[in-house]
C-alpha cells in the first residue's frame, strides 16, 4: 500500500443541512456486509456513472508511486470517481486503530463528532476526500464534512460520511469500517484492494450528528433514488 502523506487539509466551513426527518440509530456503529444498504441496487447506480465529464482540473494517483490517471467526474446532484480503496485508520484510538496496527496512524480526522472528537474509524464508514489544491477542491463543488457517500464493490452499497481529508494528489481511501463492510481487508497497512471502488458524493448533503451511521443511510437511500431520477 502507499505511503499516506501525514497532513490534514482544512474544515470547510459551515453546511447545509438536509432538510429530512432522519431516524436515530446507536452513534458509530457500523452495520454488517450485505448486498447493500438502502434500497437501490448497485447496478442501477453503476448505469449512472458509466462515462465521466471531467470537473477537476487534472487527475489523481491512487497510490505514490502510480501515475495520475483518475479524474473526478460531475453528475446531476452528486460527483463520482472510480479508484482503489486505502484503509484510514486515523481519528479515536482503539485496540483496531492506533500507532502498533498502522504505521501511518494519525490521532485525529478533519472532521469530528458531534462531541467534538475525531471519529472512529473502526466503527464509522466513513471516506477520505483529496484536500484542496490546484486538481479539485472539494468545498467548491458542494462537498463538506458529514456529506453522504454510496460506496460500490462487488455488487454492494455501503453508505458513509466525507470524514477526513487527505494527500493533495491521491484518492481512493476509506475508513476501516468502511472496508470492512464491504468484505475488503481492513488492515490499515496491508489491507484495502487495488481497483473496483466507485464513490458517489452527493452534493450539499449533510448527516447530523455526522457520527449517526443510521442517518447516513436513511439520507443516502433518499439521494440514491433521486441520483437515479435526475442522471
Amino acid at each position: 500500500m502507499r505511503s499516506r502523506t501525514l497532513t490534514l487539509g482544512a474544515v470547510a466551513g459551515a453546511a447545509l443541512l438536509a432538510s429530512a426527518s432522519l431516524p436515530s440509530y446507536a452513534s458509530g456503529t457500523a452495520r454488517p456486509a450485505s448486498t447493500r444498504e438502502g434500497s437501490v441496487s448497485a447496478s442501477a447506480l453503476l448505469a449512472k456513472v458509466t462515462s465521466c465529464s471531467q470537473i477537476s482540473s487534472g487527475k489523481y494517483r491512487t497510490d505514490d508511486e502510480t501515475s495520475a490517471s483518475i479524474p473526478v467526474c460531475g453528475k446531476n446532484g452528486a460527483v463520482f470517481w472510480k479508484a482503489d480503496m486505502d484503509i484510514d485508520c486515523d481519528g479515536q484510538r482503539t485496540s483496531k486503530c492506533n500507532e502498533n496496527t498502522d504505521p501511518w496512524y494519525q490521532d485525529d480526522t478533519a472532521f469530528h463528532q458531534s462531541n467534538g472528537k475525531p471519529l472512529k474509524a473502526d466503527s464509522l464508514p466513513y471516506v477520505v476526500v483529496p484536500s484542496s489544491s490546484g486538481i479539485w477542491n472539494y468545498s467548491g463543488a458542494g462537498i463538506r464534512g458529514g456529506g453522504v457517500v454510496a460506496v460500490i464493490y462487488n455488487n454492494k452499497v455501503q453508505y458513509a460520511v466525507v470524514g477526513d481529508t487527505g494527500p493533495t494528489k491521491i484518492i481512493g481511501e476509506a475508513s476501516y469500517a468502511t472496508a470492512q463492510a464491504l468484505g475488503i481487508d481492513p488492515d490499515p497497512e496491508n489491507g484495502g484492494t487495488d481497483s473496483g471502488v466507485t464513490y458517489i458524493l452527493f452534493k450539499n448533503s449533510q448527516v447530523s450528528p455526522i457520527e449517526n451511521h443510521g442517518a447516513a443511510v436513511s439520507l443516502g437511500d433518499q439521494l440514491a433514488k433521486q441520483f437515479i431520477r435526475d442522471n
